[in-house]
Order: C-alpha cells, then sequence, then structure tokens
C-alpha cells in the first residue's frame, strides 16, 4: 500500500512549528482520514474540528498545501503524494490548538445584521404572494456551510486584519439572503457601508473560488449589495425621491 508524508502544523497561541507524519494513502482516502489515521497512531493529542465528514457541516477548514480548502472534501489523489503534503490552520482566525482556530468573530459579527423584517401580507389569510424568479434567488444563499474558507482567503482580512472593519464574504453572503428576499423590507445599506465595511472589497473572486458549495458570491451576493449602497448613498435622483418621500 502507498504511503504520504504529512506536515502537520502543532502549536497553539504562543507558537508552534510543523512535524512530520507518515501514513497509508489507501484507495478513495480524503485528507481527514489520513489526519485522523496519525491523530490515532502517533499523535493522540492532534486536535482537530470535524463533524459530518459529508462536506456539510463546514467543520474542518484548513488549509492544505497553502490552499483553504475542506479536509474531508479533499480527495489524496487530487494531491502530489511524492512531497509531504502541507497541513495547517486557517491563517485568518486565531490559532486555539493544532489546526482548530476561533472563528467565533464571525458569529460576533452577524448579529449586527439587521434580521428578517416581512411586508404585510398580500392576502386576506395572511398569506403572501411571491413570484418564483424571486424565491429562487435567494436559494443560492441557503446553502452556505459557514465553512468560513472565503473569509480565510480574503486578502482584507488574511493581510489587512481588519476584522473589526469588514463583515467578509460569508456575512454578505448572509446580508444579501435577507436583502434580496421577496418579503423583506429592512434596509441594510448604512449597516454594510459602516460597520459591513463592503467597500473595502475589491472584488478579486478569491472567495468564490474556494466556495465548496459553488456560490457565486462575488457575482451574485456582494456586486448586487454595493450596487445597493452606491445606489442608496450616491445616487442624486435616489436621494432626490427619498427626500420627497419623507415629506
Amino acid at each position: 500500500m502507498a504511503t504520504a508524508t504529512f506536515r502537520i502544523w502543532r502549536g497553539d497561541p504562543n507558537g508552534g512549528k510543523f512535524h512530520e507524519y507518515v501514513a497509508e494513502a489507501a484507495p478513495g482516502m480524503v485528507v481527514l482520514d489520513a489526519v485522523h489515521a496519525i491523530q490515532a497512531s502517533q499523535a493522540n493529542d492532534l486536535a482537530v474540528r470535524w463533524n459530518c465528514k459529508a462536506g456539510k457541516c463546514g467543520s474542518c477548514s484548513a488549509e492544505i498545501n497553502g490552499m483553504p480548502r475542506l479536509m474531508c472534501m479533499t480527495r489524496l489523489t487530487q494531491l502530489t503524494l511524492d512531497k509531504p503534503i502541507t497541513i495547517e490552520p486557517m491563517h485568518t482566525f486565531p490559532v486555539i490548538k493544532d489546526l482548530v482556530t476561533d472563528v467565533s468573530r464571525n458569529f460576533r459579527a452577524k448579529i449586527q445584521i439587521k434580521p428578517f423584517k416581512p411586508r404585510k401580507p398580500d392576502a386576506p389569510d395572511g398569506t403572501w404572494r411571491m413570484a418564483q424568479p424571486d424565491v429562487d434567488r435567494v436559494q443560492e444563499f441557503r446553502k452556505c456551510i459557514e465553512c468560513f474558507l472565503c473569509q480565510d482567503v480574503c486578502h482584507v482580512l488574511r493581510e489587512h486584519h481588519l476584522h473589526d472593519k469588514f463583515w467578509g464574504p460569508r456575512l454578505y453572503v448572509y446580508s444579501a439572503a435577507l436583502e434580496m428576499h421577496p418579503l423583506d423590507v429592512e434596509d441594510r445599506s448604512g449597516e454594510l457601508r459602516g460597520a459591513g465595511g463592503i467597500g473595502y472589497c475589491n472584488i478579486t473572486k478569491c472567495c468564490t473560488k474556494v466556495c465548496p458549495e459553488s456560490i457565486k458570491i462575488t457575482d451574485n451576493a456582494i456586486i448586487p449589495l454595493k450596487e445597493r449602497v452606491v445606489d442608496h448613498f450616491y445616487d442624486p435622483l435616489s436621494r432626490l425621491f427619498r427626500a420627497f418621500g419623507a415629506k
């Protein structure tokens, strides 16, 4: 049976280094399988977060050979086994231990976003009427598994560390799911422009490239949200209509 060498980062908030382990590379194995085998036989105290092993919980996010990926969805056959496979924690978030990072910042930022606010029912029986294309538009955003790989790869967070000024791609997807919902009447333009810092995004599409659910984050969420902010704050006609509407 073939073997592979894995360079796994081991450490905590005070620092760490890579350790090399050799493990079997059986047909059909994914990186998470190899990590579990190493944990069971060579490094019992290796910390790794996982849950479903089916690419749906978003727990096993890491950086494999420098690329943010889900360990459970990365097959060893996708990698070159004649040189060490590097596995390390996501760079954008604080390390807790080994491959486990603290992603709680995302949830703290999420509560800043105004919740869903439906319009009044259309019919006497208290129900609404929605066009199917409008419903279909937001379904894509519901696929997000909150793996935070898009947050990890985003240069605004990864390189510039603007965590307190920039919500990041995942939270823009969440905002888009609310803003574009056919029943929602809330206006989140102010938060997107201010606390959300959407203006920092320069639409490089790196977040879209790493999304395991193939959500078109940039094209279908971020760019439309940017357009809404521009229309709200910088379009003179929109400002004029709002001014007259307020009187």
